[in-house]
């Protein structure tokens, strides 16, 4: 198993989401990052010619505990997989995916693939040949390629950094993908902002190239504006907020779209949770710790604010908002009291507005985690209960992962079993 990471010396690069400029010598890039690869496995030590991108994703990997060795899981067998896709919203956009990709990976010997938020393959398509020996890391439809399952891979890398990334050979955190060059970029909902999942192209050294990248990341954007299309009008009046998972939120009201700082997000999300109103002094107490700010404070953010949202949205006396919002945490919350843990699971992209300490939004945050996690528990859904454990927020909580091994079929306890007893250990020092 890899040691944690102690020093680094890593190279400068011009684009470091890039894993080879153009014109670069495959050959003579993987032989040295194998050597790169061997050093950190041994050592820890992250040396040259690995890119910070690569660097950090190792590092998560191996806290989440994976294994070089290992390939990835089969979580959704064929039942289950025909019919959670084809709800799934990128289904509507794989028309266009394999319009615009399928040429491409038949031609030049690859595969298309396009994951869920959870690091799930939905889809793999392409050379007959290319899937016959992706089959032997489990790069199939079903699969989890999350980071925190498979190690550095690009969809599951897109999908924790949220941005496009290519990986090659041995930047790959297990060894069986060292082979493989893969480019992926995440694609969102054009309303909401929220991640959907990821679109990869994978293959040998012909796809390390920057413009394997470029072209992954233009068809991400495609599918987006074809989503954006096909997304009925929002109806007059319609406030949405999405704070989950993110520490800025975003507002969309009447079709217009603002990102707002942290402060305002925190405002925002009070004013959601009390659609009555508050008063300056209860917004005083509830968003700031105790002493730490003059009444003025307030006034002066709800101000800007304002200004920032437009005339009609925001009122005063009490400080409320003009008409219902939509707020991604309630929807949560909703499907919660329902029973429909799926979809709870579906609409929870993570906490909510992370990093902030505000004492309402703190309280808020526990409490629909809390409630999340619990119905998980009690539910034993083998499935939600490693979306949750395999999250960046879920892949140090010992109850859920406890649950997880529980729940798991006999063959698949091993590595959940494994991490139950990291956590344990490093709970009773």
């Amino acid at each position: 198993m890899f040691p944690s990471a102690r020093s680094d010396r890593e190279a400068p690069l011009t684009d470091t989401w890039v894993a080879l400029e153009a014109g670069a010598d495959p050959a003579r890039r993987r032989g040295a990052l194998r050597r790169a690869y061997e050093s950190y496995a041994n050592a820890g030590l992250v040396e040259r010619p690995v890119r910070p991108v690569v660097a950090d994703s190792w590092r998560r990997s191996a806290r989440a505990r994976v294994h070089p060795e290992g390939t990835a899981q089969v979580e959704l067998p064929d039942d289950e997989l025909a019919a959670y896709r084809d709800a799934h919203p990128l289904s509507r956009v794989m028309p266009l995916f394999r319009e615009l990709m399928g040429g491409y990976a038949l031609d030049g010997e690859h595969l298309m693939a396009v994951c869920d938020a959870h690091g799930r393959l939905l889809w793999v398509e392409g050379h007959r040949a290319t899937r016959l020996l992706a089959r032997r890391m489990n790069f199939v439809p079903g699969a989890r390629w999350a980071e925190a399952a498979t190690g550095t891979n690009a969809p599951g890398t897109a999908i924790a950094v949220d941005r496009p990334v290519q990986v090659f050979a041995a930047e790959h955190f297990q060894r069986p993908a060292h082979p493989w060059t893969c480019a992926a970029a995440p694609v969102h909902d054009p309303c909401t902002g929220r991640l959907l999942g990821a679109v990869d192209i994978t293959g040998g050294d012909r796809l390390a190239h920057p413009h394997s990248l470029a072209f992954v990341g233009a068809v991400a954007r495609a599918a987006e504006s074809q989503l954006a299309l096909a997304a009925p009008a929002p109806a007059a009046g319609t406030v949405r907020l999405s704070a989950l998972g993110r520490d800025g939120a975003l507002l969309v009201a009447d079709g217009r779209k603002v990102g707002l700082s942290p402060r305002h997000s925190e405002i925002l999300t009070l004013l959601a949770h009390r659609p009555d109103g508050v008063t300056g002094d209860e917004l005083l107490v509830e968003l700031y710790e105790e002493g730490s700010v003059t009444p003025v404070t307030p006034r002066a953010e709800l101000s800007r604010l304002r200004a920032l949202l437009g005339p009609g949205l925001l009122c005063s006396r009490p400080y409320r908002l003009a008409g219902p919002v939509d707020a991604d945490f309630d929807v949560v919350a909703r499907h919660l009291a329902s029973g429909a843990l799926t979809s709870a699971m579906g609409a929870y992209t993570g906490p909510l507005l992370p990093g902030s300490q505000a004492p309402t939004v703190v309280r808020l945050r526990r409490r629909l985690a809390d409630q999340l996690r619990a119905a998980l528990i009690a539910r034993r859904d083998p499935r939600l209960l490693a979306d949750w454990a395999y999250s960046p927020w879920g892949e140090d909580d010992l109850p859920v992962w406890r649950a997880l091994a529980s729940a798991l079929p006999v063959p698949q306890r091993p590595a959940a079993l494994a991490r139950v007893r990291e956590l344990d250990a490093w709970q009773r020092r």
